[in-house]
């Protein structure tokens, strides 16, 4: 299973993460390759000036159903979600809406309008390690109305795979970062840490900062999201994507402030996890997963293009 020749939709595709999946599918040949996004977060100087993209909501039916059929679509990576941080603010809506992104991917795929789906989860899901590192089949402890909507959707994407048999793989990657992750008010840790450290301005540290993530470049997560399309072994399946490394909020302020600025210390965040590290065994043994960037080389290459130099 190949993408060369293959009519293939991206929801979300002018984000962060969802852009850098769209450069690597290209390289695999399309036949045709569509963004929807509706730049809630997305920017379209994220995406080449060719890429086909609909400025549309993923969570209208009608809308999916309409573009899938023009286009021909044969394939879906569903990227398309509202943030964590918004969920703190508006929980309603964020779940409401991620819920309904997923279940429109299901109901479509179910009636065989497109046929193949890669939906993408979040670690979120898992809460604060019980046990580390931690596997697929750890205690699903949202933390919070996000992260409780992102469970929600891998449970209806696997109630529809066990009850339909619809042609469908779950990727659950840790904490991504890298070039092009949102540096405004839905950021995270290290975004926020570049943007303040190049206008001068102090790192702010949320808590004592001993929180541990396990972060993953952002190239890793697109080029193992290809692999799981690939191999017909990961259907019906969750798979982590991650380093399989852990490191602590305040090592990673540190690695970045090479200033030496003086931090600014604030409350902890509301829902904040203490501990993430996965266990990334399954994924290497069904796709051959491994990461290639290191964290050091990742947040160097990141460095660079926050400040402009790559």
């Amino acid at each position: 299973m190949y993408l060369k020749g293959k009519s293939v939709l991206v929801t979300g595709g002018a984000g962060f993460v969802g852009s850098h999946l769209v450069e690597r599918i290209i390289k695999d040949d399309p036949g045709n390759l569509v963004v929807v996004d509706n730049f809630y977060l997305g920017k379209k100087e994220n995406l080449q000036s060719d890429i086909k993209v609909y400025n549309e909501d993923a969570s209208s039916k009608k809308v999916m159903n309409h573009i899938i059929e023009k286009e021909n679509i044969e394939i879906i990576f569903d990227l398309a979600v509202i943030p964590l941080p918004v969920s703190l603010i508006d929980p309603m809506f964020c779940f409401d809406i991620n819920v309904s992104i997923t279940m429109n991917m299901c109901e479509l795929l179910r009636k065989k309008q497109y046929k193949t789906l890669i939906h993408f989860s979040s670690s979120e899901v898992y809460g604060t390690a019980v046990y580390a590192p931690m596997d697929e089949s750890h205690p699903l402890n949202a933390m919070t109305p996000y992260a409780s909507s992102k469970a929600a959707s891998d449970l209806l994407v696997l109630s529809y795979y066990r009850t339909f048999g619809i042609d469908v793989s779950i990727i659950r990657p840790f904490n991504i970062y890298g070039p092009r992750q949102n540096d405004g008010s839905y950021a995270g840790v290290i975004p926020l840490t570049m943007k303040n450290i190049i206008a001068g301005k102090s790192p702010i540290i949320e808590g004592d900062g001993k929180q541990t993530r396990d972060f993953t470049y952002v190239t890793d997560v697109v080029d193992a999201a290809i692999k799981i399309y690939e191999s017909s072994a990961t259907r019906g399946m969750v798979l982590n994507i991650a380093s399989g490394k852990e490191l602590s909020i305040k090592e990673i302020i540190d690695i970045l402030n090479k200033e030496n600025l003086p931090l600014v210390k604030r409350n902890r965040r509301v829902g904040d996890v203490d501990k993430h590290l996965a266990d990334i065994t399954l994924a290497k043994t069904l796709i051959g997963y491994s990461p290639k960037v290191d964290y050091k080389d990742g947040l160097e290459r990141t460095r660079l293009w926050y400040e402009g130099k790559n």
